[in-house]
């Protein structure tokens, strides 16, 4: 009976440092999750802001010569 106690408190033990590794690693996932959607932000941001205000018409466009 002692052993079969023994071997599920090794168990959970290891259950449990599986569980705090697993949150950790969520925790430091989310983290990268949020500052890569900073940086999408800021890219949406730059790339407005290089376009011109004007809508374009494709009219105006000078074809490539061949």
């Amino acid at each position: 009976m002692e052993q079969r106690l023994e071997k599920i408190e090794t168990k959970l033990s290891l259950a449990e440092d599986l569980l705090d590794t697993l949150n950790d690693t969520v925790y430091r996932q989310q983290r990268v999750i949020e500052q890569l959607q900073r940086e999408i932000v800021t890219l949406r941001e730059q790339v407005r802001a290089s376009l011109p205000n004007e809508p374009r018409n494709l009219n105006d466009e000078v074809p490539p010569h061949y």
